[in-house]
């Protein structure tokens, strides 16, 4: 009945506000002591990434830390604590870790899977391994393959009552990790197939069977590519997912396999390459930043090497140099730089201002692209190539005239064709197939909001030379509210 109470007293406040649960409640759970622990959530909202540190007694353990150190030391200091250990639940594939930089930087040792055969100096930590945070304050691991064949969870315990779980990647709040990332990708590769299996019992003979009010943190949120659907809730329990996570309910493991496996968003290039660097171990973010070289305010550029401009769409359209992709430097700046360049190949980075331009390198940074910028530099000539801004009246008095490219995911597209004349080429694609668009009429380019659209019709604009190519950008929301 205490347990039922506090799962009740979790779910009936907004699961956002489960992040304060921990502290705003910990002491109004019956029959339980007030916590030892506190835990701190970070957020890096452009790879919708979470990372964590937990503090008892003067000591930290960080687990899953993002590529920029810095925020785990500011909390170590507010806290006037000790950083003794950092723990990875596997080696992600869409940011690159600071877990190296960490141990380096505060000797703190690297706990993680010996099944992930790193190559690094490290404490293995497998299920029936644990580690002392406190007197009376264990972190335990959970082996829990499915989203990769090494991966753990990490359960938080106080004198032997389970409080918290750090999923990882493999159970978000409302949905699991996607269990096809590591067919080319890993000292250990896995089948699809086999990976969501190992999900199926992962969640039902491990996750599953901690107590209801066990409180889950995962990896990631809303707007990750390491899963399909995933909720804007950033944190939950283990009843909450019980009662309204799909891949937690009733079915066979093969109607499992099943559901994990459709629907999954698309790779991006970069996710093999992410796990590679972290299995190795980064250099220091700082360091690494600084290596980028500067340019000259609207530098020439060298032919056949990629530019990535970041300015607005706008500005893109009034101005830029011929042959620029248009990633306007938004929230997702970092997916799709990694979606639209493959790993090795070399890039320059345009932007409006210095402020920019660095926050762009920082981005470009955290998913361990900054190695292949051949250049970064300020672009503010208005003498360069442009394009044509998307006329409303005229395309609706006859859309017959143009060729409407959508470049959404086709699950997208299947749930809601905005234009049923439509050519539906997804943006990840879009490089690869630009060649195969009618090339006899003008292309107007639209996605969902219009951020996507900027990108591809820069790049059918660079690809299919004499063509004219319209961004609808956000007028497509005037049409999808019809």
């Amino acid at each position: 009945m205490k347990q039922y109470f506090f799962f009740l007293l979790l779910v009936t406040i907004s699961t956002a506000s489960v992040l304060s649960a921990y502290g705003q409640f910990k002491d109004l759970v019956p029959g339980r002591s007030p916590l030892k622990s506190e835990i701190k959530q970070f957020e890096d909202d452009g790879l919708a990434h979470f990372s964590y540190a937990i503090y008892s007694d003067g000591n930290i353990i960080l687990v899953d830390p993002g590529r920029n150190p810095q925020q785990y030391y500011d909390y170590t200091n507010e806290k006037d604590a000790k950083i003794i250990g950092v723990i990875e639940t596997h080696p992600h594939a869409d940011f690159v870790s600071s877990h190296l930089e960490i141990n380096k930087t505060t000797r703190a040792p690297i706990y993680i899977s010996k099944l992930v055969n790193v190559q690094y100096d490290f404490i293995p930590f497998d299920e029936g391994s644990d580690i002392e945070l406190a007197d009376g304050v264990l972190l335990r691991a959970l082996f829990t393959p499915g989203h990769s064949p090494d991966g753990i969870s990490v359960v938080l315990e106080e004198d032997g009552v389970d409080i918290a779980v750090f999923t990882g990647d493999t159970m978000f709040i409302g949905d699991v990790g996607r269990p096809d990332l590591r067919e080319e990708a890993g000292s250990i590769q896995s089948q699809r197939i086999d990976l969501a299996k190992m999900m199926y019992h992962s969640l039902r003979e491990k996750l599953m069977t901690l107590d209801d009010s066990v409180l889950v943190y995962p990896a990631h949120g809303a707007g990750s590519l390491c899963g399909k659907s995933l909720s804007q809730e950033k944190a939950s329990t283990i009843g909450q997912e019980k009662l309204s996570n799909y891949a937690l309910q009733t079915m066979t493991e093969d109607e499992f396999v099943s559901v994990l496996l459709e629907d999954q968003p698309f790779i991006p290039q970069y996710f093999p390459y992410n796990v590679e660097v972290n299995r190795v171990g980064a250099e220091n973010y700082e360091i690494a930043k600084s290596t980028v070289k500067l340019l000259p305010k609207n530098s020439a550029t060298e032919d056949g090497v990629i530019i990535i401009d970041g300015r607005d769409q706008r500005d893109f359209k009034s101005s830029h140099i011929s042959g620029a992709i248009n990633i306007m430097n938004g929230a997702k700046f970092e997916t799709w730089l990694g979606s639209t360049v493959a790993p090795m190949k070399t890039f320059y980075l345009v932007a409006s201002s210095e402020d920019a331009l660095q926050d762009m390198i920082s981005k470009t940074t955290k998913i361990g692209y900054e190695s292949f910028i051949e250049g970064a530099f300020i672009y503010t000539d208005s003498d360069g190539d442009q394009m044509t801004i998307f006329d409303k009246e005229a395309f609706d008095t006859n859309r017959d005239d143009y060729i409407i490219l959508d470049v959404r995911n086709i699950s997208e597209v299947n749930q809601n064709k905005v234009f049923e004349n439509a050519i539906n080429i997804p943006l990840p694609e879009l490089i690869q197939r630009a060649h195969e668009l009618p090339k006899d009429k003008p292309i107007v380019v639209h996605c969902g909001t219009g951020y996507r659209s900027a990108i591809g019709s820069s790049i059918v604009h660079q690809k299919l030379d004499g063509v004219k190519v319209i961004d609808m950008g956000a007028a497509i929301n005037e049409y999808n509210q019809k």
